[in-house]
């Protein structure tokens, strides 16, 4: 089983993917069927690792919105025909890095 040190870093590797592709610009991901599905996929991903940590951890880093990355996870998972591409460029653009941020301050100090 993954403990909660590699459930972090597959947040931020799947991250680096999401930003591999986004460094295009929110034109190209509207108008590239493949990037969607390469950034909703490590979307996905974050959720699933985050779904995966345990509650220790969760409680210990309570500025980290882990309930709304969950939530939005099972949106693109579950209700996929409700994906909404303004929504998740907003989430590329704006919460990742923060998300992205946050994470690298933990993993620092657990290291």
């Amino acid at each position: 089983m993954r403990d909660d040190q590699e459930r972090l870093q597959d947040i931020l590797e799947a991250i680096a993917q999401v930003e591999r592709y986004a460094i295009q610009g929110q034109i190209a991901f509207q108008t590239d069927e493949l990037i969607q599905v390469w950034i909703v996929h490590h979307l996905q991903i974050i959720g699933e690792a985050t779904a995966s940590l345990s509650r220790e951890f969760i409680a210990q880093h309570k500025d980290v919105p882990w309930p709304e990355i969950i939530a939005f996870r099972n949106i693109l998972v579950h209700e996929y025909f409700r994906i909404d591409l303004k929504t998740v460029w907003r989430v590329v653009e704006r919460d990742l890095p923060v998300l992205k941020t946050k994470l690298k301050a933990i993993q620092s100090k657990r290291n």
